[in-house]
């Protein structure tokens, strides 16, 4: 009888039937194996099986699949029901899904057999040396090296090398590489023939250090009792703890627990950024357990740990960023997502447009693993779960090592100005703290919103503002490059010289970012040493850390920075950290702007005075009295909270209800509008009054296409899983007309 597989292929497609080959090849086939297929004329993909079956298609001709890619499946049981639960609830297709869950090597593709051979990954081969039977007694070779080091020393010393290398440093075969032996191929090759060594090509393995014993911080009778409450809770268990408290002690005795029982964790954290710091903490503790995974690794590194970790036995620990959801930890038993709050963890750029935070919820339900949720300031959705007893839930509510809270001081902007106690983007108190901690030998660290030198730049004489061609937004000023840049698209143009409209020379930057800041303070304090933390510096793996550990090391008194110097950093030598302009962040157009604001100076405040000295942090603003600074300045999230989730409550928004939201693309405004609001009337058929939009965002064109946006919302109580098949069918109906073929529809479940 013949059979059949269902395969996913890498498209935005559902899964398609091919045939198995006949005999042993095609009964090896396994659900999970990486197969090479051919779909079109001539393209090759690397598909997944998805199904086994003997249900044949009713089609004339069905296309056989290729070889097997590898010696084992690429996924399990319960990563296939992941890829299929993140589809169906992101409404999306698994194919999408599998475009950015497997690292780019390890699915090669082409438009024929030979470009898909030489795509294909081939793992990095090593020589390997290994002494003979006869010699593997210690005592023997070194009775034989002192007996040929008097005709071939040269050999003598290369036995002798081999013999002195430790288990640690060998591979699993006991085997020494080539290259951390001193000699030549005409002393390998003489020993090889002589009978003493052994030498093969073999797959080349990742160094790493010896696996010491972990060493577990001491926990406080405090940090005991929180540790306490999450092993008792069986699911999810939300850790609120101020910044500073600890909870990265806390997560380093639950994570030793669990390797120690030969089980895998997974931590989460919101910024690539944050990974080298927690990992040279984690790696001094846990050593070799510890597995770095991220964007900014290379693909064949990625390529690498995920085959590694798909033939692991267990006791693996893994730091990543979203992406590391999808590695292989078939022994998963605690999932961390450290900084749960941070918006870095919605991918919103392509489809499937998830929340990391949530596949993380669903990915340890999967293993039956325990969650454990962190945050100083958690997400409203996160806080609410666990007062409605949903989630576990614990505070610390003190620093840990008796560590002082930072005093927070509300500095007005618009009196410092009337004063004159305001020099460039500085109010005088914010100055002169700074220069209280130089004079200390104490760090700063500057938080600014927007990176660049300035968001805009304007003619003085008619009020001309250079725009991006492709989208509806000013060009943000670099100096440091000299160009002016589109933050959306990318487009880029120099500086003019002169007003095209008036042939005006005044051209004045408008606002500030973090390059002006740098500026300025560089101006201000001369002598100080100053870096800069931002998308612009941060073009590698390597110049993150160069930054990283440059301040770390106190080589660097002031780091400017966006939020990415917000997040998790623990600098001991931080006495004093400002917030430039609170006041871009209060006025956002957002449900949540008030919620992020209050986490985002929160967060930042939290960076001082982490060890025994009390920090300092001033809050610069022109709205001293709003009630969101009056929490920062008070620390109160509870405050916070009760407010927010009030307005949430009376407004209809997350957490007492879902949000879907559609984005409508065309380059043809006019079919756009009217396409959008036969989308809307279709939707008010299944939804009524649940719709709200069309309306267009605040950027309302980008890489030349207008934008249009609609918004559901499905009250709790609700079922999601019928609300999507409505939707379903409304996409369908959308999608089968003509006229509206053109327009591009983005769906985004829980946006951000």
């Amino acid at each position: 009888m013949s059979r059949f597989a269902d395969i996913v292929l890498p498209l935005a497609q559902p899964a398609y039937c091919f045939a198995l080959p006949s005999g042993a090849e095609g009964d090896a086939v396994r659900v999970g194996d990486a197969v090479a297929v051919q779909f079109g004329p001539k393209n090759i993909y690397t598909g997944i099986v998805w199904r086994l079956h003997d249900e044949r298609p009713n089609v004339k001709r069905i296309k056989t699949i290729g070889r097997r890619l590898y010696d084992r499946p690429l996924l399990n049981k319960q990563g296939r029901r992941l890829w299929e639960w993140i589809a169906d609830y992101y409404m999306c297709t698994i194919g999408e899904v599998m475009r950015v869950a497997l690292p780019s090597l390890i699915k090669p593709q082409g438009s024929s057999a030979e470009e898909f051979l030489r795509e294909e990954f081939r793992p990095r081969m090593e020589t390997y040396l290994s002494l003979t039977a006869q010699w593997r007694d210690r005592d023997a070779l070194s009775g034989e090296c002192d007996r040929i080091s008097r005709r071939a020393p040269r050999r003598a010393e290369v036995l002798r090398q081999i013999l002195s290398f430790d288990s640690a440093q060998c591979n699993a075969a006991g085997e020494v590489p080539r290259r951390l032996i001193d000699c030549d191929s005409a002393q390998i090759a003489a020993l090889r023939k002589g009978g003493y060594i052994e030498v093969v090509e073999r797959e080349r393995e990742v160094e790493r250090g010896a696996n010491i014993a972990f060493s577990l911080p001491e926990l406080t009778p405090e940090q005991q009792r929180v540790a306490g409450e999450v092993r008792s809770t069986r699911g999810v268990h939300l850790l609120q703890g101020v910044t500073g408290s600890g909870k990265t002690e806390i997560y380093m005795n639950l994570i030793g627990e669990v390797l120690a029982q030969g089980g895998d964790v997974l931590m989460l954290v919101p910024e690539i950024a944050l990974t080298s710091q927690l990992i040279d903490r984690m790696e001094r503790v846990f050593g070799s357990r510890v597995e770095a995974y991220h964007s900014r690794l290379t693909p064949r590194r990625r390529t690498e740990t995920y085959l590694r970790l798909l033939h692991s036995e267990g006791g693996q620990l893994v730091i990543g960023a979203r992406s590391a959801l999808f590695l292989p930890l078939h022994h998963l038993q605690l999932v961390v997502v450290d900084e749960e709050h941070d918006s870095s963890y919605k991918q919103s750029d392509t489809a499937p447009r998830y929340q990391g935070r949530d596949v993380a919820i669903m990915l340890a339900s999967l293993y039956g693993a325990r969650t454990v949720l962190g945050s100083a300031t958690p997400s409203l959705e996160s806080y609410a779960n666990a007062q409605w007893g949903k989630y576990g839930y614990s505070l610390l509510a003190e620093r840990y090592g008796g560590a002082a809270t930072p005093h927070i001081i509300i500095s007005d902007t618009m009196r410092s100005v009337k004063r004159g106690e305001r020099r460039t983007h500085f109010n005088q108190v914010l100055i002169n703290s700074i220069s209280d901690a130089l004079s200390r030998g104490e760090q700063t660290m500057l938080f600014q919103n927007r990176r660049g030198f300035a968001p805009f730049v304007q003619c003085r004489g008619c009020g001309w503002t250079p725009r991006c061609p492709n989208c509806n937004v000013t060009l943000t000023e670099h100096r440091t490059s000299g160009r002016m840049e589109c933050h959306y698209c990318g487009y880029t143009a120099t500086v003019p010289k002169s007003c095209p409209q008036c042939e005006t020379v005044d051209l004045k930057p408008m606002g500030f970012g973090t390059e002006r800041v740098e500026e300025a303070i560089s101006a201000l304090f001369p002598d100080a040493r100053v870096a800069r933390l931002d998308r612009d510096t941060v073009t590698s793996e390597s110049a993150y850390n160069r930054i990283i550990h440059a301040f770390e090391a106190g080589q660097t008194d002031i780091l400017v920075g966006t939020q990415m110097i917000t997040k998790g950093f623990d600098f001991g030598r931080v006495a004093v950290v400002g917030v430039l302009n609170a006041d871009n962040l209060l006025f956002s157009p957002d449900f949540r702007a008030s919620e992020r604001a209050f986490a985002l100076m929160t967060q930042v405040a939290g960076r001082a005075g982490r060890r025994q000295s009390e920090g300092v942090v001033i809050v610069q603003t022109s709205e001293p009295e709003n009630q969101v600074i009056g929490w920062v300045a008070r620390g109160d999230y509870q405050a916070m909270a009760r407010a927010e989730l009030a307005d949430r409550h009376l407004f209809f928004y997350p957490p007492y209800a879902r949000l879907v939201q559609f984005t409508l693309f065309s380059s043809d405004v006019q079919t756009l509008r009217r396409g959008v609001g036969e989308f809307a009337e279709l939707l008010r058929e299944k939804f009524g009054r649940r719709v709200a939009g069309p309306v267009a965002p605040p950027v309302d064109r980008i890489r030349g296409e207008y934008l249009l946006r609609l918004l559901l919302k499905i009250e709790n109580g609700r079922s999601m899983a019928r609300a999507r098949e409505l939707l379903r069918e409304v996409i369908a109906q959308m999608q089968s007309k003509a006229e509206f073929k053109q327009i591009k529809i983005v769906i985004d479940v829980d946006p951000q």
